[in-house]
């Protein structure tokens, strides 16, 4: 599976922003997705996630109420709409495939990783 994210940029505190990974090479209603960041300096850390037929949703505590992720597996897509943005969102935000359908919050769940797309928010 190749994954392509996109979507980040600078935002105000506030703002919004909605990610999108395109993936290929695999039959991708089969495998669960998940957004995850990173910081200067920080592990990586889990921000939603998706089963691969989109009934079930997971997120981290910090993002609930604010985050939302979505699929279209007719188009090979994952997007993870962002609301209501914090300074501390400020990330890498990585997109992430698993070969099984159930989602996970785990980095090592994760078999395919995307290059990562920035998000700024300024405060």
């Amino acid at each position: 599976v190749q994954l392509q994210a996109s979507g980040g940029g600078l935002v105000q505190t506030g703002g919004s922003l909605r990610l999108s990974c395109a993936a290929s090479g695999r039959t991708f209603s089969r495998s669960a997705t998940g957004w995850f960041r990173q910081a200067p300096g920080k592990e990586r850390e889990f921000v939603a996630t998706i089963s691969g037929g989109g009934s079930l949703t997971y997120y981290t505590d910090s993002v609930k109420g604010r985050f939302i992720i979505s699929r279209d597996n007719a188009k090979n897509m994952v997007y993870l709409q962002m609301n209501s943005l914090k300074p501390e969102d400020t990330a890498v935000y990585y997109c992430a495939a698993k070969n099984f359908v159930v989602p996970g919050t785990a980095v090592t769940e994760y078999d395919y990783w995307g290059q990562g797309t920035q998000v700024t928010v300024s405060s």
